[in-house]
């Protein structure tokens, strides 16, 4: 009789305990990361009897949850990928806008420069076409400053996040840490099989939250407890351990954050392809690729414009009569930004890098940064990080043009040591107009040229270009005097102490002189004269304002070499507007993909670990007919054992 009071008070215990951990999956139905549980019910070991085994009832041996490693990890990774990608879209999307706004973009300004100049070509002496070329300029050096500062402020946003980032992360390490150290040790000293569901369930919560902040890979110890490690197998966890990440200036340019993670009493930098997934990754990845990217692009164009525009005015004539000056001022040698020593340099060396009008360099810049390592033994290396082509330096080399930007180095570097060049981060940053005088506005071409009056042949002389690059032939508005000796030679006067003699003759073929360049066409006659001398009452002149109203529609930028046809000022830009569009465009899909992949995973785990309530309630009923069952076996096992105590 003992034996069925066991039975039915095991019954009871069962029913019972299901009726608990179905109202436990119940009440947490709409808990984040909560896996349905469900009672593992075993027979006990039979009694043995001379009629054989008789039965001895069932026990639950452990509750357990329903969870499926795979799923979860998929979870996991799948949220961590399309967070990192939404991040960047996102701030992608921002530049996207802001580019391409028909009224805030740099288009507009960009035409009514040129709307500007044309008006001063049309009317050289007017003031108010100066002056309105010289307010469409202001205009232009605005809309350039506006975009670069939504730019840097975007990188100051970057940089914040950054740091929420890291926060947020350092918080969920330490909370799964401590999850570890409980769950072993609960682990430890439950009966095989049995687990601490619910820690369990927390801590992959925490873990599918630091997901979605950076990629956590995990790796199950024997004791259960979880090592997280990012992408590249930098540890985050182990075991009861936080490694806890800061934040420092970066150590090649300071005006970004950089992540580190403590070792040892240091702080040990990571770079941004070490922290890959989730948002910190979708904010590293923006902050090194689109927002850099676009932000030298558009510095680039600042100082192609800058520098194109500044050699041309420069050969002209303002209305004063004065040689031109420049127009424009932008990034250029003396600004200190450019250049950036790597924080851990050892070394005295300092390096500088100019970009310049010379042989046309602005029209070589790319949009890259350049790291520049000296290796030892006089011997540098520099790396064009857009794609990492390597362009080897030499000390006896230095200084050394390399995409249009000279570098030149000071003093002894250490091997090793590091210089991050930025050569067109701060280009729209720094433009601006350096004239404020509208009658300084070189519209004119400093030179003139006559025939002279008695002059019996057929031969004509060409208005004449000033030849570049700036600043022109100190003797550029020197009288010359050309003169025909036959119909096939000239003597020259005028060009210092060689004055030429018997030069040969070829009609339409280019005359250079003391900065000019002339044409002169037809018969001359003997003793025939030609003169070229300073354009004394140039204000009605407007050839240098149409030389700078033709640079609108020349190939001047992104050129491959010397001589070479590039893109002009509107094609450069609309470049950056379409790689941005691009960009924005693939991350969109890319996001759209990776979102329904996370759908798709986060359903397929929720058909595995999920609540479901009908069954749930089908489970209570079922727990409730049992209970009901077992409290009648009780019933009857009470009546049978007064039923044996009354025999007599």
């Amino acid at each position: 009789m003992p034996g069925l009071y066991g039975i039915s008070v095991g019954a009871l215990n069962n029913a019972m305990t299901g009726v608990y951990t179905a109202g436990h999956n119940i009440s947490n139905a709409n808990t984040p990361g909560y896996s349905r549980q469900k009672i593992e019910q075993t027979t006990n070991d039979p009694l043995r009897t001379g009629s054989g085994y008789i039965g001895q009832g069932a026990m639950v041996g452990a509750i357990t949850r329903l969870y499926d490693g795979f799923l979860t990890q998929q979870v996991r990774q799948a949220n961590s990928q399309a967070l990192e990608s939404s991040t960047y879209l996102g701030q992608m999307q921002r530049i996207d806008t802001l580019l391409g706004d028909p009224n805030a973009g740099l288009a507009p300004a960009l035409s009514a420069f040129f709307t500007g100049v044309q008006e001063v070509a049309a009317k050289p002496a007017d003031i108010a076409a100066r002056q309105s070329m010289l307010s469409s300029a202001q205009s232009l050096e605005a809309r350039f400053k506006s975009i670069d500062t939504q730019f840097s402020n975007l990188r100051t946003a970057v940089n914040t996040d950054v740091q929420t980032s890291v926060t947020h992360i350092n918080a969920l390490t330490r909370q799964i840490a401590t999850l570890n150290d409980q769950i072993a040790l609960l682990s430890a000293n439950a009966a095989a099989g049995q687990q601490p569901n619910d820690l369990l369930d927390k801590r992959d919560t925490m873990v599918l939250e630091l997901n979605k902040e950076i990629r956590a890979d995990v790796v199950v110890a024997g004791d259960g407890s979880y090592g997280l490690f990012s992408s590249t197998g930098q540890p985050l966890v182990l075991g009861n351990l936080a490694y806890t990440l800061g934040t420092l200036p970066d150590a090649d340019n300071p005006t970004d954050i950089q992540v580190t993670v403590a070792l040892g009493g240091s702080q040990m930098r990571l770079r941004a392809q070490d922290l890959s997934g989730g948002k910190l990754g979708g904010s590293l990845s923006f902050r090194q690729g689109g927002l850099t990217d676009a932000q030298n692009a558009l510095g680039r164009l600042a100082i192609a414009l800058t520098e194109s525009i500044n050699a041309q005015h420069q050969l002209g004539q303002d209305i004063n009569g004065t040689l031109g000056g420049v127009l424009f001022t932008a990034t250029n040698s003396a600004n200190p930004n450019i250049v950036y020593p790597n924080s851990v340099n050892t070394g005295a060396a300092t390096v500088s890098a100019t970009v310049t009008a010379a042989a046309g360099n602005y029209g070589l810049l790319t949009a890259s940064d350049y790291r520049l390592v000296y290796n030892g033994a006089n011997s540098y290396s520099l790396t064009r990080l857009s794609d990492n082509t390597v362009t080897a330096l030499t000390t006896a080399g230095l200084p050394a043009t390399v995409d249009g930007v000279t570098i030149s180095v000071a003093g002894a570097p250490a091997t090793g040591d590091q210089f991050m060049i930025t050569p067109t981060r701060y280009g729209a940053a720094q433009f601006s107009v350096a004239l404020t005088d509208v009658r300084k506005i070189a519209a004119a071409a400093p030179i003139s040229t006559a025939a002279g009056l008695s002059n019996a042949g057929s031969g004509t002389v060409s208005a004449g270009t000033v030849n570049a690059p700036p600043p022109p032939n100190a003797n550029l508005q020197q009288p010359v005097t050309i003169t025909f000796t036959s119909a096939t030679t000239f003597d020259v006067v005028g060009v210092g102490t060689l004055n030429p003699v018997g030069v040969a003759y070829t009609a339409g073929a280019d005359i250079t002189y003391n900065g000019w360049t002339i044409q002169i066409n037809g018969t001359p006659g003997v003793n025939d004269t030609f003169t070229v001398g300073p354009n004394s009452n140039g204000q009605g002149d407007n050839r240098n304002a149409r030389a700078i109203g033709q640079m609108q529609m020349q190939g001047l930028m992104g050129r491959s070499g010397a001589g070479a046809t590039g893109i002009t000022y509107g094609e450069a830009y609309g470049q950056i507007v379409s790689q941005v569009g691009n960009k924005s465009s693939q991350l969109q899909v890319n996001s759209d993909s990776l979102k329904a992949l996370a759908a798709a995973a986060e359903k397929a785990q929720n058909a595995t670990s999920g609540v479901n309530l009908d069954e749930e309630a089908s489970n209570l009923m079922r727990y409730q007919q049992i209970y009901q069952a077992a409290g009648k076996m009780v019933s009857i096992a009470g009546v049978l054992f007064d039923t044996i105590l009354n025999i007599r």
